[in-house]
């Protein structure tokens, strides 16, 4: 078989030469309970042909994005990519490169990896970024994980307005520290006031702008009152294009800034790979996770690029390391570069508004819908609305219609009841006026 080429003798030479019995005793580290008993329902084997056919009917059965009206958000967004993106990050020196251990070759690497920083601390309006996280998720949780090194402080508050998936990843990521993790009722109303939750042993404040809801909010007066009490203010951006829209987290006074960079030149690709943005004040550099690249000249005065810090475990000793995150999110953070650069400030500018108008326009015609009803009344591109159904049950029925009319809210908060009826919808630039126009009147039969 060519995808599974060994054969019974290359086993037994394998297994003689680590010293192992059989297959199965290299698994006995797993528990029983964990371990699949048969046989799965499959044919031995086919021919590549018929493999690709049997795939490929099977992909045929997702629902993707660009084929049909789409409305998701909730954290990943569909917006066109120019063909270029694609065409420059599957060169070879970029396709096939890795860590950049070996600054005297990697060169190319680097740079890319430089300019990258330097986009993401002007969008964000910080001092200084690193080279990409895995996400915004778990860019959060190192957020909290570093505002904890800084303060020396065990308390951490999450907004009732960030992501379901942020809290639960940063509650994942700090269930066996101690820390104490504060997590206010969701916000709906985006009118939450976190100010009275902030004491002396608060580390850090978590807000997402804008808000799960689409609320967008100034938190310049919360970054004031987090100052006051020697905390940080920890700004979360799920859709990086609303900032060529809405006033930078660090011109609010956020102390550290962490945002999803897919909406930039990666996909949505059902889920991933997507790329973490990162970014902080500069005095608060050495605790930074992951890696930063700097400028620097050479012997003979030519300018180049470096690794200036590496705080991995895997670089320096474990107990001195900010982070255990293995790698950074290289060709993801690429495909961000190339795409924000052939925008450029204007062109980002002009995506965010030509979002926004979108969005609006969207908000305008699905309150003329009997039964729906607009609940954010301040929004980038993204807004929730309230129906007279579970929205679970209206999206299933549009889904029908070949429409995905957004996400459920009780999809990521399932033991809300009074979240069950929300349905969070989002407009970008490949929303057009048809597709507005089929969501209202489906919306309107299906209701």
């Amino acid at each position: 078989m060519r995808y599974l080429p060994l054969t019974d003798p290359d086993r037994c030479e394998m297994l003689a030469v680590i010293g192992a019995p059989s297959v199965e005793s290299l698994f006995r580290d797993v528990p029983e309970a964990a371990r699949f008993d048969g046989s799965f329902d499959l044919p031995d084997h086919k021919s590549e042909l018929e493999v690709e056919q049997i795939i490929g009917a099977l992909a045929k059965r997702n629902m993707a994005a660009g084929d049909v009206p789409s409305f998701l958000g909730a954290g990943a967004y569909h917006h066109h990519i120019p063909a270029s993106v694609d065409h420059l990050i599957q060169r070879g020196e970029y396709l096939t490169s890795y860590t950049p251990y070996q600054p005297e070759i990697s060169q190319g690497t680097l740079q890319a990896l430089f300019e990258f920083q330097t986009q993401v601390a002007l969008i964000t309006g910080m001092e200084v970024a690193n080279a990409s996280m895995y996400d915004g998720a778990t860019s959060c949780a190192e957020a909290v994980l570093m505002a904890r090194r800084i303060t020396r402080r065990d308390k951490a508050i999450l907004s009732g307005g960030l992501h379901p998936h942020y809290r639960d990843v940063t509650e994942t990521q700090t269930r066996y520290l101690d820390l104490e993790i504060v997590a206010s009722p969701t916000d709906v109303t985006g009118s939450e006031s976190l100010a009275a939750l902030i004491d002396d042993e608060t580390a850090c404040v978590v807000v997402q702008n804008p808000g799960f809801f689409g609320h967008l909010r100034d938190f310049s007066a919360l970054a004031a009152q987090c100052q006051a009490k020697g905390a940080l203010l920890i700004a979360v951006v799920p859709e990086v294009i609303s900032l060529g829209a809405v006033i930078a987290p660090g011109d609010m006074g956020a102390d550290i800034v962490v945002a999803e960079g897919q909406s930039l030149g990666n996909p949505l690709g059902f889920g991933g790979p997507y790329v973490g943005l990162f970014a902080a004040r500069e005095k608060y550099v050495r605790q930074m996770p992951g890696r930063l690249c700097g400028q620097t000249v050479d012997e003979d005065d030519r300018r180049g690029w470096v690794l200036t810090l590496s705080t991995r475990e895997q670089h320096i000793r474990r107990e001195k390391a900010t982070s255990n995150i293995c790698t950074n999110a290289g060709l993801c953070a690429l495909a961000f570069t190339i795409h924000l650069a052939l925008l450029g400030e204007e062109g980002f500018r002009d995506l965010a508004a030509l979002n926004h108008a979108r969005a609006v326009q969207l908000a305008e015609r699905l309150s003329t819908v009997d039964g729906v009803e607009v609940v954010t009344d301040a929004f980038f591109n993204e807004f929730a609305v309230r129906l007279p159904r579970p929205a679970a049950d209206v999206v299933g029925d549009l889904a029908a219609k070949d429409i995905l009319a957004g996400v459920p809210v009780s999809r990521l908060i399932p033991d809300d009841p009074d979240l069950a009826d929300i349905l969070l919808v989002a407009a970008t630039e490949c929303t057009g006026e048809n597709h507005i126009e089929a969501l209202a009147a489906s919306l309107g039969e299906v209701l």
